[in-house]
């Protein structure tokens, strides 16, 4: 049975209004206020009657050059991801120590922690107290204390590629307890807890911490200070989208991102104007806080994912169905946890779809380099003497990490400038994490020379495949390609 949301024919106009893209001039107008106060320069985002709108080199770049760093709109750390790696949950920078970031993890593999059994729910948890800087009023929050329940509750994990070390060995790493030799090299800010004092969230600042509770998190908090509508609610979505796909985290956080806009404009009005809180839904407002989501380019989730290799052509309609319900399912999820009459048409399922196919088609992977990879390798480095000397203590904590002892972290974002830049398969700039690249920002560097009033393009695929390969997986994005590369093969 097809999934059918009564929200979409109830406010079929205002749905309709929402996503209606801007116009010209007042995507110009965006992106120019966006360039002006983030202080990005060399680079314009223009209107372009083929593409839509493209960004474009107001310098010359040299080959190497820095093109562009560009700030996320919404970004997530894959769920997996979550386990190897401990980040700042708004800027995704590594936090803690290097002895933390290889305790915590070596604890949850010797827990045999997967991403879909019950005690993934809190991969954070295993965090001790006196690691993390604690905002909490209430002294109930006891989720720093290390776990010492016994692995069989978890489960067990493969061991083919590791050693383990003593149990006793790896706690000391996370209490701090064993300092790692040459560790102080590689200073990592300290953990900052969750304001709403939930075990999913730590951050590398108070900064942060408060921006992404501003923006974001104080609607999708698990804590005591959650301003979720329903927290069991919230965690059965949780759940659901890290059983199933994690976008859908991102999704949630773009409507909470509008809501939350939404009422710091509503409330500012109401007192500018002195009047009172009022339910009703002003949808002028909405429409602005929704701005910065307009900008995206958007198609139904289930009409623009790629078809996967698994599933035959004749069975294509019979997926794609199968895609539309299970958002319509985590869509009911998110509408337990977070709804607000005010902005209930964020809830149809119509932008549901449109919101989680923007981040199909416009996302950038999130990776930052682990500090844990650099440490090992300046090891490998130092003199014979004092390389032997630290892998005394080091050998044995390399060998029970195992192969993936250099993880990066992982994710999806939407960076709104990046989201701009055109297709080609013969780009001249790329994306490209340098050395001191160390958060979640987009880093877009040139290929080649670039020249002012050339347009700056990336490849959304592998451009050494043969021409027609290329051509079927860009039709995903629902164009065919007309660069020079492609004109020249086909001929």
């Amino acid at each position: 049975m097809e999934a059918v949301c009564p929200i979409d024919s109830q406010f079929a106009d205002e749905i309709s209004a929402i996503l209606k893209p801007p116009m010209p001039h007042q995507v110009q107008e965006y992106f120019d206020q966006l360039t002006t106060t983030r202080e990005i320069r060399g680079l314009k985002v223009r209107q372009n009657g083929e593409h839509g709108k493209g960004v474009y080199a107001d310098v010359d770049f040299e080959e190497g050059d820095l093109v562009l760093k560009d700030q996320m709109l919404a970004g997530s750390q894959h769920s997996s991801n979550k386990i190897d790696c401990l980040v700042c949950s708004f800027c995704f920078c590594f936090v803690g120590s290097i002895e933390l970031q290889i305790g915590r993890k070596l604890y949850l593999q010797d827990l045999g922690v997967s991403t879909n059994n019950e005690c993934e729910r809190k991969p954070f948890s295993h965090i001790p107290k006196e690691t993390c800087q604690i905002d909490s009023s209430d002294g109930e929050d006891d989720s720093y204390v290390v776990d010492h329940r016994s692995s069989k509750e978890y489960g067990s994990s493969s061991s083919k590629y590791r050693t383990p070390l003593p149990k006793e060995i790896v706690e000391s790493l996370m209490n701090g307890e064993l300092v790692l030799p040459y560790s102080k090299q590689f200073p990592l800010p300290s953990v900052i807890s969750c304001p709403g004092g939930c075990r999913e969230s730590y951050y590398c600042s108070k900064l942060c911490a408060e921006a992404d509770w501003d923006l974001f998190h104080s609607l999708l908090c698990t804590g005591a200070r959650s301003k979720s509508l329903n927290k069991e609610a919230l965690l059965k979505f949780i759940q659901h989208a890290n059983e199933t796909n994690d976008i859908f985290l991102l999704a949630a956080k773009v409507v909470s991102f509008t809501i939350l806009r939404y009422k710091k404009s509503k409330a500012a009005n109401l007192e500018k104007e002195g009047k009172c809180t009022t339910d009703s839904c002003n949808l002028s407002l909405l429409l602005e806080a929704w701005k910065p989501i307009s900008m995206g380019y958007k198609r139904r989730w289930w009409e623009c994912i790629a078809l996967p290799d698994d599933v035959d052509c004749h069975e294509e309609t019979a997926f794609r169905m199968q895609i539309k319900e299970l958002a319509f399912m985590s869509l009911q999820l998110l509408k337990a946890a977070i709804f607000d009459k005010e902005c209930e048409p964020l809830f149809s399922l119509e932008i549901y779809g449109h919101i989680i196919g923007m981040f199909e088609l416009n996302n950038l992977d999130l990776v930052v380099p682990s500090p844990v990879e650099d440490y090992f390798l300046y090891i490998d480095d130092l003199p014979h003497s004092d390389k032997k000397e630290a892998e005394i203590t080091t050998r044995p904590v390399l060998d029970a990490l195992g192969d993936d002892y250099s993880v990066c972290c992982e994710g999806t974002a939407f960076f709104p400038l990046q989201s701009c830049m055109n297709h080609s398969c013969y780009p001249n700039a790329k994306a490209f994490k340098r050395d001191e690249d160390r958060d979640g920002q987009a880093t877009i560097i040139a290929l080649r020379p670039i020249s002012k009033g050339e347009e700056v393009t990336i490849s959304y695929i592998e451009e050494d495949l043969p021409f027609e390969e290329r051509q079927a997986l860009l039709a995903d994005y629902g164009f065919r390609c007309k660069c020079p590369k492609c004109l020249e093969e086909e001929l």
